[in-house]
């Protein structure tokens, strides 16, 4: 029996967060380093996961599977594909950014209407959140996902309500009521998705005989799983209404902006870089692979509903006061692209979807936990509140800047990468579509390089004037990730080498091919 390498690597933050949740109360320190050196073992585990997995070989590989729920037809079963291999490497590169990052921001505070704040449990709930992420992206039972799914909402519900932004304008009650209200609004949102998605996937069940991804495939292959029209369809729309939630597609989205706004600038990356990204990483794998049929045919309504949301998106990150709601309405705009991407059903599309996955949740890191020593240093979330940040700490103003210029997708940095294939894949099956996207390129410029002005340049505001530049601490999670962002931005062959074939597979199943140029014959 082969060592259970999937399982071990989500088991470790598990196993970490029952570890720093018993640290004792008064060892807030040895908490914070137990967790930071769980998440660097699964960071190393995911690496053997990336250096085991072979690009051209099972579409599913370090398989496993055990049975679970026997009389139901639930198996534990694990599998990794290309793109989840990707997805996976990217949660356990961003944990201990995060956690290095959030070291402070749960330490005790008491005030006349705030408790002491339990540092063992926030970290806890991290970890916590990593380990289900990371089974979600290696789960080939769709029972198991769906259990998970839902399942991590637990802990990000507390994240948000429990641990918020203390640079809130107004009063103590004012802040925790609106903490209490992003946290609620984002359970429920959630919630909803998922109780539809529950009766697709008992559907599923009663159509398909099975929650495995391998035997459903082989079904279908073999003849003996004929779905219905009317039936696949419905079941799609079960799928893609809890995922389009999850990631976040318009008019389901708005639970984003407060829950990232409310959330200390650490959650709102573990939200929107790396637990969003399962609501499109199931897009590819449970939509397009259950639903093929399906999914041709609710393609130019999510492609209607993407491109809404890539241009409604950012022409409200244009406007935005609160530079955190900037960054929640930006990434609204990014997620268009991906979804556009995945729907546009073309290998270019798809790649370039998939690395924008990655590049975006990189990317988006860099740019909200720079925002967030910035916020910490101020006090407010306020644009307004700002002014000459680059005269008093000018690598703070840097790292910003690199920040935002990645999520504006600069050529040379990796966002540009996955945003012309995004873009590419999308001309050549939709030309009009194609064109409207290229719009939110133009606006994320504005909304980026006006932030930067606003808060960077001109006179220095009196109340940024002794403003530290990074420390230490903060320059070890500002440097690597603009580190990784330059080098994927000129080197993404390590990305698309293990994504493409996955995306090979996900075309066969949707029985797609690319486009072929119109070429006029020589007179």
């Amino acid at each position: 029996m082969s060592f259970p390498l999937l399982t071990a690597t989500a088991a470790l933050p598990a196993i970490g967060a029952i570890a720093t949740a018993a640290v004792p109360a008064a060892r807030r320190t040895a908490a914070k380093w137990l967790a930071l050196l769980f998440s660097l073992g699964t960071l190393v585990l995911a690496a053997v996961v990336f250096l085991r997995f072979e690009p051209g070989g099972d579409r599913y590989q370090l398989t496993e599977s055990r049975a679970w729920i026997a009389d139901f037809g639930v198996r534990y079963e694990l599998g990794v594909d290309g793109i989840g291999v990707a997805l996976l490497g990217l949660t356990a590169l961003l944990i201990p950014f995060v956690i290095v990052a959030a070291w402070h921001d749960a330490d005790p505070l008491e005030t006349k209407s705030t408790r002491w704040r339990p540092t063992q449990g926030f970290f806890a709930l991290i970890l916590m959140v990593e380990a289900m992420v990371i089974l979600s992206f290696v789960a080939t039972d769709v029972f198991l996902f769906y259990i998970l799914f839902e399942a991590m909402l637990i802990p990000m519900y507390f994240l948000i309500g429990g641990f918020g932004d203390r640079a809130h304008a107004g009063s103590d009650e004012s802040a925790a009521t609106q903490r209490s209200y992003a946290a609620v609004k984002f359970l429920l949102y959630n919630l909803a998705g998922g109780l539809i998605m529950l009766a697709a996937v008992i559907g599923l069940y009663v159509v398909a005989g099975s929650f495995s991804l391998s035997e459903i495939a082989e079904a279908r292959a073999n003849g003996s799983l004929e779905m219905a029209t009317s039936i696949e369809r419905w079941l799609f729309l079960g799928f893609f209404f809890a995922f389009a939630v999850k990631a976040p597609l318009w008019p389901l989205h708005t639970w984003l902006p407060n829950a990232m706004g409310e959330a200390t600038a650490p959650v709102a990356v573990l939200i929107t870089a790396i637990v969003d990204k399962v609501g499109t990483f199931a897009m590819l794998r449970f939509c397009l692979g259950l639903f093929p049929e399906a999914s041709k045919w609710a393609t130019p309504v999510v492609i209607t509903l993407a491109l809404i949301s890539i241009v409604y998106g950012a022409l409200l990150a244009v406007g935005q006061r609160d530079i955190k709601r900037l960054i929640a309405y930006a990434s609204i705009s990014h997620f268009g692209f991906i979804v556009l991407g995945i729907f546009a059903m073309t290998s270019q599309g798809q790649s370039g979807a998939t690395l924008y996955m990655v590049n975006h949740g990189i990317s988006t890191a860099a740019l909200l936990l720079v925002a967030g020593f910035l916020i910490t240093r101020r006090g407010s979330r306020l644009i307004a509140d700002y002014g000459g940040v680059q005269k008093v700490a000018p690598v703070l103003a840097g790292t910003f800047l690199i920040g935002g210029l990645a999520t504006l997708s600069l050529p040379g940095l990796a966002p540009f990468v996955s945003e012309f294939l995004v873009l590419v894949g999308t001309f050549s099956a939709y030309p009009v579509a194609g064109i409207i996207a290229t719009s939110g390129i133009v606006l994320a410029a504005l909304y980026v390089l006006v932030l930067y002005q606003r808060t960077m340049t001109g006179p220095v505001q009196e109340s940024v004037r002794s403003m530290p530049d990074l420390r230490a601490r903060e320059l070890a999670v500002a440097v690597p990730l603009i580190a990784v962002l330059i080098f994927l931005g000129v080197f993404p062959k390590p990305l698309t080498e293990v994504v493409n074939p996955a995306v090979e597979h996900t075309m066969s199943d949707v029985q797609k091919k690319d486009p072929q140029p119109e070429v006029e014959a020589a007179k």
